[in-house]
Parts: structure tokens; sequence; C-alpha cells
């Protein structure tokens, strides 16, 4: 009923999405934190289905969450659109994201790319799935052999030096980096062996959640940026195939320690 739940969300959003593109009224959050107004009916009709499902649960979503509100055992972590830069834009890189955290713990998880029609779906012990094909991780096990991806969080501007360096440190080390746009997708692909590594730092919990599970699921590893143990709410990630997961954390710990 959880999973279910979940991929009846996310291919709601994904045809939402696909509807809305051509009539997008775009806002500005913040200086280059865009939101659509298919944002904010994604998140409504999320919220309106759990509300009849599950009235017991809570939500924490991107757009009508409110900081610091009390959460339940059971909520449900949710990205109305995950990539709204690029579907502002026309660029067909996001998705919608969903997962049913229980004590803080996801269980279950979906991710639909409406543009490749890609359903990427994830319950905990269960293993992880694309389109009902079961996902496994990459078997790279070098930096020089692995494709890399992260991302850059709204405040770059403020302090872009610590976020470049870090690229360039990878860069340096790996075949390939690339930036996509969408942190949940990043992860999804990870977890797809289409990507070895990503990691990224000032995220919130709907950017990861999903994703984090995938990865676990398909048998690759999650921290948090400092190597920690992985929690949505902490605003890292580092997630790779398991095989860099070490080197990955290494190169992030010896550029925390240079600044």
């Amino acid at each position: 009923m959880f999973l279910a739940t979940a991929i009846e969300a996310v291919t709601r959003a994904g045809a939402m999405q696909l509807a809305g593109a051509d009539h997008l009224h775009v806002e500005k959050k913040g200086a280059i934190d865009l939101v659509t107004q298919i944002d904010r009916e994604v998140e409504q009709m999320f919220r309106a289905l759990i509300g009849e499902r599950f009235p017991d649960h809570t939500i924490l979503a991107e757009e009508y969450s409110i900081e610091g509100e009390r959460q339940a055992r059971h909520c449900w972590v949710f990205d109305p659109v995950d990539g709204t830069t690029n579907y502002a834009h026309g660029l067909p890189i996001y998705c919608s994201a969903a997962s049913l955290e229980i004590d803080g713990q996801p269980v279950v998880a979906a991710i639909y790319d409406p543009s490749r029609r890609e359903l990427f779906t994830a319950e905990r012990g269960q293993g992880a799935w694309l389109n009902g094909a079961p996902l496994s991780v990459s078997s790279a096990d070098a930096l020089i052999d692995s494709l890399l991806v992260t991302g850059f969080p709204y405040t770059v501007h403020a302090d872009p030096d610590e976020l470049l360096a870090l690229f360039g440190d990878f860069l340096k080390r790996a075949r390939a980096v690339r930036r996509l746009g969408s942190a949940q997708l990043d992860l999804a692909y990870v977890a797809a062996g289409r990507f070895d590594g990503f990691w990224e730092m000032h995220l919130k919990p709907w950017d990861m959640s999903a994703g984090a599970l995938l990865v676990e699921e398909a048998g690759g590893v999650t921290t948090d940026g400092a190597g920690g143990a992985f929690s949505s709410r902490k605003g890292s990630i580092l997630a790779t195939n398991g095989r860099i997961h070490q080197v990955m954390g290494d190169v992030i710990r010896s550029r925390n320690r240079t600044k």
C-alpha cells in the first residue's frame, strides 16, 4: 500500500508536469531559486492524497512545509518537481520524488522522470527497480574509471570557492564529472549504474530521501558528506557503488581540512 501510493503520487505528478510545461508561470523564491505553479499544484495533489489515505501521517515537502513543524513517526518526504530550474527552462531533466520514512528511515521510494518515462522504485530489504527491472550499482573500483555527478545549492553565488575547489579535486581524479541539476535523478542514476558516485552538500530531505534508498537497495552505500551515518535531515550526502566510497570520502575530508 505504501509503495503503491508513492508510485501513484509520482506518476500523477509526471502527468501534471508534462501537461503544464508549455504554460508555466515562473516566480523567484530567491535570486536563482525558481518555483512554478506546477510545483505548488503537484504538492497540493500529494498532500490531498496522503491526507485521505493516511491522515495520521505527516508530510515534509518543498513548497508548503513549515520549518520546525511536528513530524509523526510516519513521515512522507516529497519533492513535487526536483529540477525546477531545468523544468522552467524547458530542459527535460527533472522528476518527482516520494519516500515514506518511518522513524527517520526511508522504507519505500519512488522517483518518476516523465520525459523518459522512467519509474525508479525501492522498498527496504526488497531491492530497487527501474520500470520493474532490478537495479544494480556499477562495478567501477577506481576514481579514474568513474563517472561522478554533483550539484550546487541556490546559495552558490555567496560562496562558490569551496564548492568549485571540491569539484576541481574530483575533476582531477575521475574519468569525468557531471552536473545535471536534479539530485534525485543523480541518485537514481547511481542506483542504475549510470553514475558511479554522487556527492552534494546543502541539500534538503526532499532532495535525497527517496534516492538514497534506491542506492542502498541497488547495492550501493550512502553516508553524509563527512562519512557519518546517512540521514535525510543532515543536509549532505555521499552515495556511491560502494567500491569507490572510501576514496571519495577521503577527497571530501581532505578538502574540508584545508578550509
